[in-house]
């Protein structure tokens, strides 16, 4: 097994995620098989009770564990399907260690954090990073190990200590650390510095793990001079100074890594088994990468929800429709709106507010309403809804039915939205209904199992403590809305759609999870289809795009896929 640690300095969220994604895409477009760990240095066990301005929002996995929204970009770059455990905490650990304690492991030994929350890291790392990830179920080869926070801070410690042992352990050829660091440039100035990176790395190896490539962030491509100084006072060859400017687009960012050599570094440092030449995977990535700089139609989305001030809180949503945008050849133009701007409150407070939302709302070509908790913004989202039927525009969204919710008024009589089983009203963490669960289609004629290429069922995510109550089920089928889509037991209301409508989609579980760059998640792919008016001709050709609009235009592409030319959603 190889390991690749990616540590960060000077700021946090410098991009240490999408550099590891990229590290571990030009890996596996090699032919190796690659896996990913996220280590959070937070007490909290997961990321499940976060509110969504604080670190973004939860990306949930198949097995149900709520994590990071780095994990979300690791799947979409590899598009592998990781577990719980390869989201490590300062809590997870903890509670490991606490547990042996109490059950006598330690066998009356002083617990200490040297040796043993050390040993527990690095236990777990070992014992992760050979859990496959892939469908063919092969162990991987390399592991990819990003180390959250800022090198420096107090929580962060442990984790750096257990990394400098284990690159003993281990040995040479089968460990290496990438550091990202920051390049400000200074608007008085105009020039590059490089105190900070300095300072960074000094400091990383003051405390004993020293870079094997150093990934400068920065606004515009490093001048010769600042590489070869960040080279001479960092223990680094020149070669091993990696620039990561600002790029148009994400997908740009693997092509950048490989332009400069890292795999050939990679591949020599640990002693790799690969051989150096034209990739497939990368090629696809490139044509993706050059259609998104080219493309000159335009579709824009009202995206209204609760927390969007804040994009990171809706981080897969927006790939998703990213995704979906990019199959259909249009630019996105998300138009973010509170919900709780669109409520008859809000015109009394701040009307001028409420317009302008109202505005945005009504010269959208979709209208998407992501999931949310509590009751703020609630009536917002129906109001949205009401209208998007009303007016018949293209809508997707998680069920939001205009009536009482015990979510909402616990006491309400005639609840259309209920509380599940599983839902522990008196506990907040891992008690909704997640993870990967089975949709069953009840109908031939669901837009949606069209859109899922006629499938008879289709397995997503769920994240949820609500349902729409089945005794109401008949209330709604005597007014055009149809539930297409339920569970195994044909008990619990998975997708509705609206009769008379281009597109009126509401779904129970979390399509954007399963969403990836070259496989858009269905329900976006639809919303943009219609928002874009070419659902109908779609869906007509049996749900093939016309070859102009798949990923087959050949324009500035010398060898493009065959089998991108058929892509079949």
């Amino acid at each position: 097994m190889k390991y690749i640690l990616v540590t960060g300095g000077v700021i946090s969220g410098i991009g240490k995620g999408i550099i590891a994604s990229s590290v571990g895409l030009i890996l596996k477009s090699c032919g190796l098989h690659v896996t990913a760990i996220k280590i959070d240095p937070y007490i909290n066990i997961d990321a499940g009770t976060f509110s969504p301005y604080e670190h973004g929002e939860v990306f949930v996995l198949d097995d149900g564990g709520e994590v990071d929204l780095d994990l979300g970009n690791y799947e979409r770059f590899l598009d592998i399907r990781l577990t719980r455990d390869n989201n490590l905490t300062t809590g997870k650990i903890y509670q490991s260690v606490i547990n042996k304690e109490r059950r006598g492991d330690y066998l009356g030994k002083t617990v200490q954090v040297v040796p043993h929350i050390t040993d527990a890291i690095q236990e777990w790392v070992v014992k992760q990073a050979k859990i496959s990830v892939d469908d063919d179920g092969v162990e991987p080869q390399v592991c990819v190990i990003e180390l959250g926070g800022t090198v420096g801070d107090i929580e962060s410690m442990p984790f750096i200590e257990a990394f400098r042992q284990f690159q003993f352990k281990v040995k040479r050829d089968n460990f290496c650390n990438i550091h990202v660091s920051l390049v400000p440039q200074p608007s008085a100035t105009g020039e590059q510095k490089t105190k900070p990176t300095q300072n960074s790395v000094r400091e990383l190896r003051g405390l004993g793990l020293s870079p094997d490539l150093i990934m400068c962030r920065c606004a515009t491509p490093l001048e010769n001079a600042v590489k070869e100084k960040i080279s001479m006072f960092c223990h680094v060859e020149p070669t091993q100074v990696i620039c990561v400017a600002d790029v148009s687009s994400i997908y740009r960012v693997p092509l950048l890594l490989e332009e400069q050599g890292v795999v050939g570094y990679i591949c020599q440092r640990l002693d790799l088994p690969i051989e150096m030449r034209a990739r497939k995977m990368l090629t696809k990535w490139k044509e993706m990468s050059d259609r998104s700089d080219r493309l000159l139609e335009h579709v824009s989305i009202a995206l209204v929800g609760k927390y969007t001030k804040f994009s990171d809180s809706y981080a897969s949503v927006i790939k998703a429709l990213e995704h979906s945008a990019l199959a259909i050849n249009h630019k996105l133009e998300i138009k973010f709106i509170d919900s709780a701007d669109l409520e008859p409150n809000t015109l009394q407070e701040e009307p001028v507010k409420y317009h302008e939302a109202w505005q945005k709302l009504c010269s959208a070509d979709g209208v998407l309403v992501p999931g949310g908790f509590g009751v703020r913004g609630t009536e917002g989202k129906i109001q949205a809804i009401s209208w998007a039927r009303k007016k018949k525009k293209p809508f997707l969204g998680k069920m939001y039915l205009n009536a009482n919710s015990t979510e909402f008024h616990p006491e309400s009589k005639h609840p259309v939205v209920i509380d599940m089983p599983e839902h522990n009203p008196g506990q907040m963490g891992g008690t909704m209904r997640l993870g990967k669960r089975r949709t069953i289609f009840k109908s031939n004629t669901s837009i949606l199992r069209k859109l899922y290429g006629d499938a008879e069922y289709v397995d997503e995510r769920h994240r949820h403590r609500f349902e729409v109550n089945p005794e109401l089920k008949h209330h709604f089928e005597e007014r055009g809305f149809h539930f297409v889509g339920q569970d195994v037991e044909g008990e619990r209301m998975e997708v509705i759609e609206l009769d008379d409508h281009a597109y009126f989609v509401g779904v129970q579980y979390h399509p954007e999870f399963t969403s990836r760059p070259i496989k858009p998640s269905p329900p976006y792919f639809g919303l943009l289809l219609a928002a874009a008016g070419k659902l109908q001709s779609y869906l007509q050709k049996g749900c093939r795009l016309s070859p102009r609009d798949t990923y087959s235009d050949r324009s500035d592409s010398s060898s493009p896929d065959s089998e991108i030319a058929e892509l079949k959603f």
